[in-house]
């Protein structure tokens, strides 16, 4: 079936974090913690929308995303897919009994699916329940768009595409797992420390940094399982980075459109937050930044991609900017960005400076009472100013590791805020991750 999807018709969000597309499927541990965030697609949907989601939502948080989002509550169904380990999202639906329910809730009303990942089991999923694939006029098109969107996010296929179009790149080279050990030692003659990659990877999940004492004495390289024993690596120098840097953009019919830009928050290279805009100290690389986004946009669009897709960058101790990896899928800023768009557009600024991140607090709390303590400090989101602390992705599993997004004027306020929050939320070490 060859579904076509239209402007006006409504979408139904696929929350298929489980996905091949980043990691492999053995790696069920670490897919069904990202799983966890499906909550936030909630704040996509519009009156008519379909939500599946392979985790449950409290009726609190839906409460919540509805009254800043205007939506009433019974126009959008919330299909929430029963645990089914780690198996695409897809066939657990399947597997639930569900995607005739799911054929049902879209209709004949040109509904199109809005997938986290496109892949494989995602387009396949479009065809049996008749739905085109966003922003894909039909799901052939956006079949044609698999072999890119799947190489470009691996290391391997992203180191040899921005070679061609001309970024630069850290002093690396590409193995098997067997080979990782000696590219490591050879590189270490000429660089202090070097980082090391699995090739599907995403959010630093299996990288390893390792400096010549690590080798010393006949040491190995022990590597996580990730990829297998036949999988691809990157080994790279380990520059002295000041700042992790990312644009976002979207190709679309008209052409590649930069969407925003900002400053990662790492921790041994795992992304633990997000703030935009960059801030003065890498302003300098901006249009650089954005020079290859806009490469990487017309690469994209010429093998078919539509959609968004993430640059990410690193600047070095001397201010200069090297490329570090695609993420060609929704990721973890893409809804949180087109939240804070949503929930100011009709304020006085409709740029405002915000952040994402995760803190801990000291004792479980659940959603009312996190909501409540924001309300009564002053710090929940406030639709008339545009500002504000957002609990965008449902409380915690745990009641402790809270998400959150901080809205306002400056990156100066933002700040502010989240030492406030801090104070709030009683973060066990004071501050967010």
């Amino acid at each position: 079936m060859s579904a076509k999807v239209t402007e006006t018709g409504p979408v139904v969000v696929f929350a298929n974090f489980l996905s091949d597309l980043a990691v492999d499927l053995d790696e069920g541990e670490i897919l069904t913690q990202w799983a966890q965030q499906a909550p936030r697609k909630a704040w996509l949907l519009r009156p008519g929308d379909v939500f599946i989601t392979p985790v449950p939502l409290s009726r609190e948080f839906l409460r919540y995303v509805y009254d800043l989002t205007g939506v009433p509550a019974g126009s959008v169904a919330v299909v929430e897919v029963p645990p089914a380990g780690a198996v695409p999202l897809a066939r657990a639906v399947r597997e639930a009994g569900l995607a005739e329910h799911v054929r049902a809730l879209a209709g004949d009303r040109g509904a199109a699916l809005l997938p986290t990942a496109l892949d494989e089991s995602a387009i396949a999923f479009a065809r049996e329940v008749g739905l085109a694939v966003h922003p894909y006029p039909t799901v052939a098109a956006a079949e044609a768009a698999l072999k890119v969107t799947m190489l470009l996010n691996t290391k391997t296929g992203f180191r040899e595409t921005a070679g061609h179009l001309g970024m630069r790149l850290p002093t690396g080279r590409m193995s098997r797992r067997a080979q990782a050990e000696g590219v490591a030692r050879e590189l270490l003659r000429d660089h202090a420390h070097v980082v090391v990659k699995p090739d599907r990877s995403a959010g630093g999940h299996g990288m390893r940094f390792v400096s010549r004492d690590d080798l010393r004495g006949g040491a190995g390289l022990p590597l996580d399982a990730v990829g297998g024993p036949d999988g691809m690596w990157v080994v790279e120098e380990c520059l002295d980075v000041s700042a992790s840097v990312s644009i976002q953009l979207e190709v679309t019919a008209s052409g590649t459109h930069p969407l925003f830009s900002g400053a990662m928050r790492t921790a041994q290279g795992s992304f633990t937050g997000y703030a935009s805009p960059l801030p003065p100290s890498s302003a300098h690389v901006a249009g650089e930044l954005a020079e290859w986004g806009m490469a990487l946009g017309r690469h994209l669009s010429d093998h078919g991609y539509a959609g968004p897709f993430g640059l990410d960058g690193l600047v070095d101790a001397e201010g200069v900017l090297y490329a570090s990896e695609s993420n060609i899928r929704r990721t973890a800023t893409t809804t949180p960005h087109a939240m804070v768009t949503r929930l100011t557009a009709g304020s006085a600024d409709p740029h405002p400076a915000w952040s994402v991140s995760k803190g801990w607090t000291r004792s479980p709390v659940d959603f009312e009472g996190a909501l409540a303590r924001l309300r009564a400090s002053g710090l929940a989101f406030d639709p008339a100013r545009g500002e504000g602390v957002v609990l965008y992705a449902d409380a915690p599993p745990d009641g402790r590791s809270w998400r959150y997004a901080v809205i306002a004027g400056s990156a100066r306020d933002v700040e502010e805020q989240e030492a406030a929050l801090a104070e709030v939320l009683a973060f066990e070490d004071g501050r967010p991750s």
